[in-house]
């Protein structure tokens, strides 16, 4: 924030390669990551391909496939853009989180897990016990997270309304 109180441009630019890298070491892929960055740093309620690709410097090619992305993983919303043949792109104000929770991504990963314990043949040989285990845990996390973005979404209504 500059001395003023005003929006520093340079210190957001800053912000959103850092967050992207961020995300990006966690797994994200890196392009999606800065689109997201973006979309989560812009005082405008939306932007449009175009806005993203000057802002951060890229084709937009690039920012087509990562919109693309973050849409398919719930991170972002396309709406038309009122007056236009553009579409505006938008990060829900809660879905980057509730989204990958709701979506069930743990549950997924159990699934999978689960095969392999099916292939391995039971929970009974080294091997299939270590998936079942792994298996069991994701579900926990599934379970556990729906919960707690609950709670969050409680609390952040409550702190909005006073209560």
């Amino acid at each position: 924030m500059q001395p003023d109180g005003r929006r520093d441009e340079e210190a957001v630019r800053r912000f959103v390669e850092h967050l992207a890298l961020t995300l990006s070491d966690m797994g994200m892929p890196r392009m999606a990551a800065r689109v997201f960055a973006a979309l989560m740093a812009a005082e405008e309620p939306g932007l449009t391909a175009a806005e993203i690709s000057e802002r951060l410097g890229v084709s937009p090619a690039a920012v087509s496939g990562a919109v693309r992305y973050l849409i398919q993983v719930g991170m972002a919303v396309r709406e038309p853009a009122p007056g236009s043949r553009r579409d505006l792109y938008k990060a829900p104000f809660s879905s980057w989180y509730s989204s990958t929770v709701r979506g069930g991504v743990y549950e997924r990963i159990a699934n999978v897990v689960q095969e392999g314990v099916l292939a391995i043949g039971d929970e009974r040989s080294l091997a299939g016990a270590r998936l079942a285990d792994m298996r069991d845990f994701f579900l926990f996390v599934q379970k556990e997270m729906v919960e707690l973005v609950e709670r969050w979404e409680q609390a952040r209504r409550g702190a909005r309304t006073g209560s």
